[in-house]
């Protein structure tokens, strides 16, 4: 079943890069790794730079996808971003997480939902 489930987290994660890119984002990078956790995307947007969390749910059945964004979960992209950040002094200026949550169903389009600045205060 964690096969199913990574699976299902790859094809989310190429219809959140398809999407991002038909609205001026470009991707630059994918699946970072570092101490804090993973990065599912990073991209630049006009001049900003944006760590994205996908989440993709096959069904409601457990509620949303963005539902799965626990306190836990914020506090990981933070602390994963401040670390990517602190590993690439280049990358200075403006910066900010977005969620893109994607429902897959059977038999229609998948159905995304972007949270720009979703950690922001």
């Amino acid at each position: 079943m964690a096969g199913g489930r990574q699976a299902l987290g790859r094809w989310g994660e190429q219809q959140a890069a398809e999407y991002l890119a038909l609205r001026g984002y470009q991707i630059i990078g994918r699946n970072l790794r570092g101490a804090y956790g993973e990065i599912d995307l990073l991209a630049r947007h006009g001049e900003a730079l944006v760590f994205i969390e996908v989440k993709t749910r096959s069904s409601t059945s457990f509620g949303q996808p963005e539902e799965a964004i626990t306190e836990r979960k914020q506090l990981h992209l933070l602390h994963s971003a401040e670390d990517y950040l602190q590993a690439h002094p280049e990358l200075d200026g403006d910066w900010r997480i977005d969620v893109i949550s994607i429902l897959r169903r059977r038999d229609a389009s998948p159905e995304i939902t972007h949270f720009e600045n979703a950690l922001g205060g």
